[in-house]
């Protein structure tokens, strides 16, 4: 029983994953991001002390783009 609640936390998607995937989607579909934007994507995912699995992944893949100049800084 337990481990199956376990697992259905791990499987929810928090509100700050739903509101960090907005911002990084609309940083891609622009193909660009600025300071602020970019700050704002860090305080989501930081704001409740825990950034889970979703968070990380959508973290991970807007450095990489940022990396790979898919997605450029502009001020």
């Amino acid at each position: 029983m337990l481990i199956h609640k376990m697992q259905d936390m791990d499987n929810e998607v928090s509100d700050s994953s739903i509101r960090l995937r907005k911002m990084i989607e609309k940083a891609i579909e622009d193909h660009k991001i600025t300071r602020d934007e970019y700050d704002k994507i860090l305080n989501i995912a930081t704001e409740d002390g825990f950034i889970d699995r979703h968070e990380q992944a959508l973290l991970r893949e807007l450095q990489r783009m940022i990396e790979e100049k898919e997605v450029r800084f502009v001020i």
